[in-house]
């Protein structure tokens, strides 16, 4: 009888141990999902995909280098790049400041070349 509670202790804690690991687990995933950057090449495919939807772009850039973003007291960090389409027979270049945590446009210029 000695043997059976302490196999169910054994069990017990077994199931205790592997649930506990799971879910830490996944909770480290989760943060380390939510502290993670987006690269530059998805916050340009992001802006290319929302310039298509009103018409055809000629060309797109974008910087590798973050850098640092402030708006009053929020810091964050942004990529810069630029769209280029033909409207009306003249080449219009849009330059855009995007975060480069959520990959939002925060910033739009537009100027004919």
């Amino acid at each position: 009888m000695n043997n059976d509670n302490q196999l169910n202790y054994f069990k017990g804690g077994l199931a205790l141990g592997m649930g506990m690991g799971l879910l830490g687990g996944a909770a480290s995933a989760l943060w380390f999902k939510k502290k993670q950057l987006l690269s530059p090449d998805d916050v340009l495919l992001n802006v290319k995909e929302a310039f298509l939807r009103e018409g055809p772009i000629e060309g797109s850039w974008i910087n590798f280098e973050k850098q640092p973003l402030r708006k009053f007291a929020v810091h964050s960090q942004g990529y810069t790049g630029g769209i280029t389409r033909l409207e009306d027979g003249q080449l219009v270049t849009y330059e855009f400041l995007a975060d480069a945590k959520t990959g939002t446009v925060l910033d739009i210029q537009r100027s004919k070349n």
